[in-house]
């Protein structure tokens, strides 16, 4: 007779693991195929409390869960080939299992990254839904967050605050002066991320460095000058906004620092040599991903400076989100 742990995967799990190297989920492994390419590896975990809020409806907090490991193998420069899951429960509850698992399985199919297997266990604390997730790029060609060279152009994808301020919405914080449908696109930027999958070839052929902005783009911008060495002078006029994120701003009702050290982005953050740049640009456009350069890599190795349109620098309390 099959535990109640096996039923659960049967019932909603199996039928999204439709790669026939997953073997239904009955076996305790899955076979990744091999190839030439070289294979990437990410993991990231998603905390009810951390990362999402107990009532964000279950097919967003499964989006999110997958899209964030996503984003990582975009910037890269990997294309995704399946990724494991590790999902944590008070209960099996049917009226949250159903929508997560339908949520989960669209987005498998739709980015193209089967399920190939993984755990569910009980805790008595917050729901926790790990994915790590598997890409493939060509041998020696995924992009480090060390290779940024002095000179180099800094570029975001999408725009940038939006998360942070989609949360600061749902907690009652200045977000909620907006109108309806403004208030609508913060809050589904912080639920359900774009992972930049279409970008992931750009970065690959043109980017001396990358990473995603999962933490607040003035923090992961250091983690990235501090792997590669350099610091950088960021032109916060430059930064590309949304219209609500941009309204917000200029009504004083957030500051910068709450655009640029707030988490949950997940736009691509890289650097391009300077007589690359046009091409990349042209590559992202053809993408259908708009990105934007928004400073310079510079020698040395203090932290990233951010100036403001009248060339002062910014003073940033912190730089991102930390979990301690």
């Amino acid at each position: 007779m099959p535990s109640a742990e096996d039923s659960l995967i049967s019932r909603y799990f199996r039928p999204l693991a439709t790669d026939p190297r997953a073997f239904d989920l009955t076996d305790d492994a899955a076979i990744l195929g091999s190839s030439a390419d070289d294979l990437v590896v990410t993991t990231d975990a998603i905390v009810e409390g951390v990362h999402f809020l107990a009532d964000d409806p279950p097919d967003t907090i499964a989006r999110k869960a997958l899209r964030v490991n996503l984003s990582d193998l975009a910037a890269k420069g990997a294309t995704p080939a399946g990724f494991v899951l590790t999902l944590a429960l008070r209960a099996p509850d049917d009226a949250w299992l159903t929508p997560f698992a339908r949520g989960l399985g669209e987005d498998a199919a739709h980015f193209q990254c089967p399920l190939l297997g993984g755990d569910t266990v009980s805790t008595p604390g917050p729901l926790m839904i790990s994915i790590t997730a598997f890409g493939r790029v060509p041998p020696g060609k995924m992009v480090r967050r060390s290779g940024a060279k002095a000179g180099d152009r800094v570029a975001v994808s999408g725009t940038i605050g939006d998360a942070a301020l989609g949360l600061d919405r749902l907690k009652g914080g200045a977000a909620a002066a907006l109108g309806g449908d403004e208030r609508e696109m913060l809050i589904g930027r912080y639920r359900v991320p774009q992972p930049r999958i279409a970008l992931a070839l750009a970065v690959r052929d043109h980017a001396s460095a990358a990473m995603d902005v999962s933490d607040g783009l003035a923090g992961d911008l250091a983690k990235l000058c501090a792997a590669s060495g350099v610091s950088a002078a960021i032109y916060a006029q430059s930064i590309p906004l949304s219209g609500p994120a941009r309204e917000l701003l200029s009504s004083g009702a957030v500051g910068i620092e709450s655009i640029v050290s707030g988490g949950d982005d997940y736009e691509i953050l890289c650097t391009v040599p300077e007589n690359r740049f046009e091409a990349f640009a042209g590559a992202a456009m053809l993408a259908g991903v708009p990105v934007t350069s928004i400073g310079t890599i510079i020698a040395g190795i203090a932290v990233p400076r951010f100036i403001d349109g009248q060339g002062t620098e910014i003073v940033l309390p912190r730089l991102s989100y930390s979990h301690f």
